[in-house]
């Protein structure tokens, strides 16, 4: 099944919708109309510098994204479900049919007005923990006024509360184990947090007055992570309590994956919800196929004979978790290693597959479900098995492992020096 997400406030940039603007013209005519300026203007030159402002650059998200579903509906087949982080959640909405894009549009700009106004507060994004040990630390250091408000992947979270609480504890989670970043962000207020109660009020009184339809397709609120319920109110409701509350973004992916969904396309000329997906799915692979000898003998196949020809050393590293873009990988890379996978295990297997499956340890788990894979490697498949010097095969088999370089091993060969072992080796341990 697939899902189409759409991205939130923070993509925002010169040059957004590039190109999509002249394909539209009717529904730009009516944008300028409601904002009261050129939504292309704004988009493509930023005058002023306009687009860091949250009251002009939640409606040019909007309109944006909204701009690049269009498109792809000229295209693509009808998706199973449909969700978006914060403000995306009203393309989602749109695309649902639960709201016209005039309607869409308004409701945007009287909530990007409204929290505009938010003042004093702050946000800031942690990377390398649970949110577990965030709480944990917000507790102990008795930030009360600090809450968590993005879920955003297992291990990056979005905090949002007083300014100079945010700025008191930071060198508190800089110092904290495990923590790979602190980034404060360009926020104008602390968003999906208590300390937006008064936009949330005035936000749902002016929504009592929107029309609001049933959605054609199920959409994943970000307050619950689960499908909006049935019912107008119940739709107004949730937008307004978005505004203070965390936006739940890991169970929201969660909730699709579980409902079947293995393709998510990300509208609105962004990567950031991809990448942020490939977090949480590579996650839930994990917890759902936990380590195993024949799973790990797998992933070592894939990096030796799939990977290792085409990105050399590099793939004898690389975390069975982390998606093959981090390899630098184009399209044309993954239609070649699509047929390396076919050639190695013998089986059918096409591009789209591998995109699907784009970590070592998902495409473990796909071919060790798929029928007709053999779980072991063939026998002397490798010419080295048959050479009969311990020493150089030590070296290769440290060089399978990662533990040596290419270039290392070779120099070593061709030297016809003694080769001590990897244990014994200074400047070299064992990772577990």
């Amino acid at each position: 099944m697939r899902s189409y997400v759409f991205p939130g406030q923070g993509v925002q940039k010169k040059g957004m919708g590039r190109g999509l603007f002249e394909e539209f013209p009717e529904l730009c005519r009516r944008a300028d109309e409601i904002l009261g300026y050129s939504i292309e203007t704004l988009c493509l030159e930023n005058p002023d510098r306009r687009l860091s402002r949250t009251e002009y650059a939640q409606p040019a998200i909007y309109v944006v994204n909204a701009l690049h579903y269009l498109a792809a509906c000229r295209q693509d087949p009808p998706v199973d479900y449909l969700a978006g982080h914060s403000l995306g959640e009203y393309d989602a909405l749109l695309a649902a049919g639960v709201f016209d894009f005039d309607t869409g549009l308004t409701v945007v700009k009287r909530r990007a007005e409204l929290m505009g106004r938010a003042d004093g507060g702050g946000m800031a994004a942690v990377v390398g923990v649970s949110a577990e040990v965030i709480e944990e630390t917000l507790t102990t250091h008795g930030a009360t006024d600090v809450v968590i408000a993005n879920h955003n992947a297992p291990e990056q979270f979005v905090l949002s509360g007083s300014a100079d609480e945010l700025k008191r504890i930071r060198p508190v989670f800089e110092a904290l184990d495990g923590v790979r970043g602190f980034a404060p962000l360009r926020a104008s207020g602390a968003f999906h947090s208590p300390w937006m109660r008064t936009a949330a009020t005035e936000f749902r009184e002016f929504l009592d007055s929107v029309e609001v339809g049933e959605p054609r397709t199920p959409v994943v609120s970000n307050v619950t992570g689960r499908p909006f319920e049935p019912g107008a109110h119940a739709v107004r409701d949730s937008l307004a309590a978005q505004i203070t509350r965390p936006v739940q973004w890991v169970e929201c992916v969660r909730y699709l994956r579980d409902a079947g969904v293995t393709d998510f396309v990300e509208l609105g000329g962004s990567t950031v919800l991809t990448s942020l997906i490939d977090q949480i799915t590579d996650q839930v692979t994990a917890e759902e196929h936990p380590a195993g000898g024949e799973r790990e003998a797998m992933i070592a196949r894939i990096r030796r004979e799939v990977l290792l020809p085409e990105v050399g050393d590099a793939a004898l590293r690389f975390d069975e978790n982390e998606s093959f873009r981090r390899l630098g990988m184009d399209s044309i890379v993954y239609v070649r290693l699509a047929r390396k996978v076919q050639a190695v295990f013998g089986v059918p297997f096409k591009p789209d597959v591998l995109y699907k499956n784009r970590t070592c340890a998902a495409l473990a788990d796909y071919l060790l479900a798929s029928p007709g894979v053999p779980n072991t490697e063939p026998p002397d498949t490798a010419p080295w098995r048959e050479y009969r010097d311990e020493r150089v095969l030590a070296l290769l088999r440290d060089c399978a492992n990662g533990i040596r370089d290419v270039d290392e091993v070779v120099e070593t060969i061709r030297g016809g020096v003694s080769v001590p072992s990897s244990e014994s080796r200074p400047g070299r341990r064992s990772t577990g």
